[in-house]
């Protein structure tokens, strides 16, 4: 088994191989569900659990459509805005319901999906991506800094016993830090449920 600090330079490693997906990578023309969906697998490969998840399904995308998350297509086919939404949902699927993303991504569909306003999804996504850089190296920064913290913990303990209790304070410092994120979300997006202005614009859908 890896010791300690080869998990974090595994863990930094792997941070390092993320990246978004490009504005210029995505088709600008018309897909059909196989081809979104292989279009998901080859670009977000790297974002995978294990060899065996899949990025996105047919199921999946019914059900992002079915949940009012995603327009439906047009004769069977997705836009790259469409892909656009799909990669947003990819992003936060795992941390917020359906019913949160539903809320967050109202106003957005809303007014600029296929819609002649001066700003675009497209722009929209260049926009949110930018900081994405800047986001990474603050998250490596923290995430050694995390690490240097556990390793100040359970010091008294024999050196067998020292190595996974360490693991263990690095790691439930990790998930503290993405609970109180989802808080400070999940308020934000109570907010937005709570202001009429934005209760009118949803029924308008």
């Amino acid at each position: 088994m890896k010791n300690n600090n080869e998990i974090l330079t595994e863990i930094l490693a792997r941070l390092d191989n993320l990246s978004y997906i490009k504005l210029d990578q995505i088709p600008s023309i018309d897909l059909y569900m196989d081809q979104v969906t292989s279009f998901m697998e080859d670009h977000l490969t790297k974002t995978k659990r294990s060899p065996e998840d899949k990025v996105l399904t047919k199921t999946m995308i019914n059900n992002y459509a079915k949940n009012h998350l995603l327009p439906p297509p047009v004769k069977k086919k997705y836009s790259r805005e469409h892909i656009l939404l799909l990669l947003l949902i990819y992003y936060y699927k795992s941390l917020l319901s359906f019913s949160d993303i539903e809320q967050l991504f109202a106003p957005i569909t809303q007014k600029y999906f296929h819609t002649d306003s001066g700003l675009s999804l497209s722009h929209i996504y260049e926009e949110v991506f930018s900081l994405e850089n800047d986001q990474m190296e603050r998250l490596k920064e923290d995430t050694r800094l995390k690490f240097d913290s556990a390793k100040t913990t359970f010091t008294d303990f024999p050196e067998e016993e020292q190595e996974y209790l360490q693991l263990f304070a690095f790691i439930s410092e990790l998930a503290f830090d993405v609970y109180l994120k989802k808080q400070m979300i999940e308020t934000i997006i109570d907010e937005l449920r709570e202001d009429p202005s934005r209760q009118d614009s949803r029924k308008k859908r």
